[in-house]
């Protein structure tokens, strides 16, 4: 398929995905970190996208996560702001639209927001890495869209990105951080009561930037994928028996690529986890397929030009064909941009989208917003302190 383009806020900074109007249709969420703001952009199932809606959060957005967190079947949104050192939470009517936000302190300058019920009582609960103090907040939720105040664990220095798995298979989910500066990652079991044992780390490549978990070699063991925008390459550490990760290999992204944000996902249908990832200075998507030897094929790519700097992505089945589908957002623009999957592993063309002026898109979510089964984008406004819908 061609790709699609469409406007959101200022710099786009970060993605989601989710049906936020529950009409089985995948829907994005975008922050926008120079509006201040976030885009939900309703999916028609078809691949394309309804107009943008934008909600106010706090200034300078950095990440957007999505997830349910009044137990009400409705998804609601949650972003990390960078200067006032909270969170932003709102609620979802199920069609859609969401509630003015709520803010909850964390450390200093979040960067990167995730979900997860870190106590097992079947609400869901938030975990944010702080960048200057090198520390993660963890949030208890208490199931009708309030949280508790933070408990906060260490961990690597310059923590960028956080993601949450079960890493050794004991029903309790635990944390995996990304720290830039010590070229590491901290893992932090969970004890299954809303508390964390304290971090074991494993090097990665040069200034990473984004991390993701999925199992690759189909082992049962969930593995660990990070992006290394200073090394230009992207670190695969398998998951072993005790907590042991290998480094099992390195994947070049191309010199100065700066790799930004990676995805994980399943992109050829094969059952074996593929990998996706955002290349900053090359103006690119680059594609690595999985093989059940636990190596990948080379990359392939293709080109977000006019859009000069991706910078986020996420991945669902918006055209519900059974294909995965990417969008990124462009942090030197008020675009997000779509390539829809094909049945050869390939992907078509881009569609832009806008998410306003002066949004800057840094991080974006997808999800059903509304309640009709086809995926939303909502996308997270740097610039514009507000949240934007494509429905």
């Amino acid at each position: 398929a061609k790709e699609a383009r469409y406007s959101v806020g200022s710099s786009p900074e970060s993605v989601s995905i989710g049906d936020v109007n529950n009409d089985t249709r995948l829907d994005i969420v975008v922050v926008n970190d120079h509006s201040n703001d976030v885009s939900v952009l309703l999916g028609y199932g078809n691949g394309s996208f309804a107009k943008e809606t934008r909600y106010s959060v706090g200034p300078y957005p950095q990440s957007v996560a999505v997830g349910d967190f009044n137990n009400d079947a409705r998804l609601d949104i949650v972003v990390a702001n960078w200067v006032t050192n909270d969170v932003s939470v709102l609620l979802g009517y199920g069609n859609g639209s969401f509630a003015k936000q709520t803010r909850y302190s964390v450390g200093p300058y979040p960067q990167s927001v995730a979900v997860g019920d870190f106590n097992n009582d079947a609400r869901l609960d938030i975990v944010v890495a702080n960048w200057d103090t090198n520390d993660v907040s963890v949030l208890l939720g208490y199931g009708n869209g309030s949280f508790a105040k933070q408990t906060r664990y260490l961990v690597g220095s310059e923590p960028f990105s956080v993601a949450v798995g079960d890493f050794n298979n004991d029903t309790r989910l635990d944390i995996v951080v990304v720290n830039a500066y010590s070229k590491d990652v901290s893992v932090l079991l969970g004890y299954g009561n809303g508390s964390f044992a304290k971090e074991t780390r494993y090097l990665v490549g040069y200034n990473p930037k984004s991390i993701a978990v999925g199992d690759f070699n189909n082992d049962t063991r969930l593995d660990i994928v990070v992006a290394n925008l200073g090394s230009n390459d992207v670190s695969v550490l398998l998951g072993y028996d005790y907590l042991v990760f290998v480094k099992q290999m390195m994947l070049i992204t191309g010199n100065s690529s700066r790799p930004q944000s990676l995805v994980i996902s399943d992109f050829n249908n094969d059952g074996l986890m593929d990998i996706g990832v955002v290349n900053s200075l090359t103006h690119n998507i680059g594609i690595f397929l999985g093989y059940d030897n636990i190596s990948f094929a080379n990359e392939t790519t293709y080109s977000t030009r006019p859009y000069l700097y991706p910078c986020s992505m996420a991945v669902g089945d918006f055209n519900n064909d059974t294909r995965m589908d990417i969008v990124f957002g462009s942090c030197d623009s008020d675009k997000i941009g779509v390539f829809l999957g094909y049945s050869n592993d390939s992907f078509g063309n881009l569609m832009a989208y806008s998410t306003g002026s002066n949004s800057s898109r840094y991080f974006l979510a997808v999800g059903d917003i509304n309640n009709d089964s086809i995926q939303d984008i909502v996308v997270a406004n740097y610039d514009n302190n507000n949240l934007g819908a494509l429905l």
